[in-house]
């Protein structure tokens, strides 16, 4: 009997015994299972992908502009009804809804480096005084980006002297407007590079669309910074 008892004795403990150590390698797997889980939250979390919203084309052109170059569309006047149109980087500069274009010459001066809006107006070449008009143009200084839309008549006092800084900035056409002819231009003063961003409607009787004007004249595309 007091064997027996010994026996039963020893297996109670051994059952403690190996209670006891699965009960700690159970604890140990758990503390184990939380640190692994731990670590992968926090790798999971180091690798969340960003996302860069795609870049949408200004100034309603068809394509996104290289990042040294600015968007830009010049629409002319319709007739001596409808205003022209000049938007840069996206944003209407001059417009008839905005209600700063008038008969002439509408013109915006953009810094070439940083792409400010210096200024813009509409040079009355109707009734205007042609010394203001050509003090204005002298104003131009290089590195400037000039965007310019007629409306109306730009002919009537556009003198040579202004054509010929008009022919400085870029223009190829400005010499051959003529009366109620519809023009869209962009150039760089101080360049002395001649700007493939330029156009004429011609008026012409057998032509026009308009009672006794020509179609507008449109152009946008990617104006090269002048850093």
């Amino acid at each position: 009997m007091r064997l027996r008892g010994l026996v039963y004795a020893a297996a109670v403990i051994l059952l403690i015994l190996l209670v006891w150590r699965i009960s700690d390698q159970h604890s140990h797997i758990h503390e184990r299972a939380r640190d692994i889980q731990h670590i992968f939250s926090v790798h999971e979390i180091s690798w969340v992908p960003t996302t860069t919203p795609a870049a949408s084309p200004k100034c309603k052109l068809s394509k996104v502009c290289p990042i040294d170059h600015f968007a830009f569309q010049i629409t002319s006047g319709a007739a001596d009804v409808v205003g022209p149109k000049i938007c840069f980087e996206g944003k209407i500069v001059m417009s008839g809804v905005i209600n700063n274009v008038g008969h002439g010459l509408n013109i915006v001066v953009v810094n070439g480096e940083n792409g400010t809006v210096e200024k813009c107006a509409y040079l009355n070449m109707i009734i205007g005084k042609p010394e203001d008009i050509l003090a204005y143009l002298k104003d131009i200084k290089p590195g400037m980006i000039v965007l310019a839309a007629s409306f109306h008549d730009v002919a009537k006092m556009l003198t040579d002297e202004m054509r010929e800084i008009f022919d400085a900035l870029g223009s190829t056409m400005i010499k051959s407007i003529k009366h109620r002819d519809s023009w869209v231009f962009a150039g760089g003063a101080g360049t002395n590079e001649k700007s493939p961003f330029e156009k004429v409607a011609v008026s012409d009787p057998k032509s026009n669309i308009y009672e006794g004007w020509p179609d507008v004249a449109k152009i946008g595309g990617c104006f090269p910074r002048k850093i």
